[in-house]
C-alpha cells in the first residue's frame, strides 16, 4: 500500500451500438482484470463503470481514469468507444453522498441502466 488517498471514480464511455451480450460479457471482464470496479452499468451504446483508485490527488485520478479503458479494451473486448464523461470524489464526499436519501449508492456488479 503506498499511503495514497483512496477516490471513487466514475467513468462513461459511449460509442457506436453493440448488442447487450457483448458489453455485458465485456464489463464483466473488466471486472475480474480490474480487481477495485465497484459496478458496471451499460445499454447498447454507453456504460458506465464505478471503482475506487488510490493516487495522490484528483488529477492524477483522471489522468489514470481517462486511459482505463483504452488500456483494458483489447483484453476485454470491450467496445471502440470514447470516454464521454468523468467523476472524481474523494473518499468523505463519496460517503457524505451516500447517506443522502437521494443519491442511491452504487450496486455490485454489472447490470443494464
Amino acid at each position: 500500500m503506498t499511503g495514497f488517498p483512496l477516490w471513487h471514480v466514475t467513468l462513461t464511455v459511449a460509442g457506436d451500438a453493440v448488442t447487450e451480450g457483448e458489453i455485458q460479457v465485456a464489463l464483466e471482464h473488466l471486472s475480474h482484470d480490474h480487481p477495485f470496479l465497484l459496478s458496471g452499468r451499460y445499454s447498447v451504446d454507453r456504460a458506465e463503470v464505478r471503482y475506487w483508485e488510490e493516487a495522490p490527488d484528483a488529477s492524477s485520478v483522471v489522468a489514470l481514469a481517462l486511459s482505463l479503458w483504452a488500456e483494458h479494451r483489447v483484453r476485454c473486448d470491450l467496445p471502440d468507444w470514447q470516454v464521454v464523461g468523468v467523476e472524481v470524489v474523494d473518499r468523505d464526499m463519496f460517503h457524505r453522498r451516500g447517506r443522502m436519501p437521494s443519491v442511491p449508492m452504487s450496486l455490485v456488479g454489472v447490470a443494464p441502466f
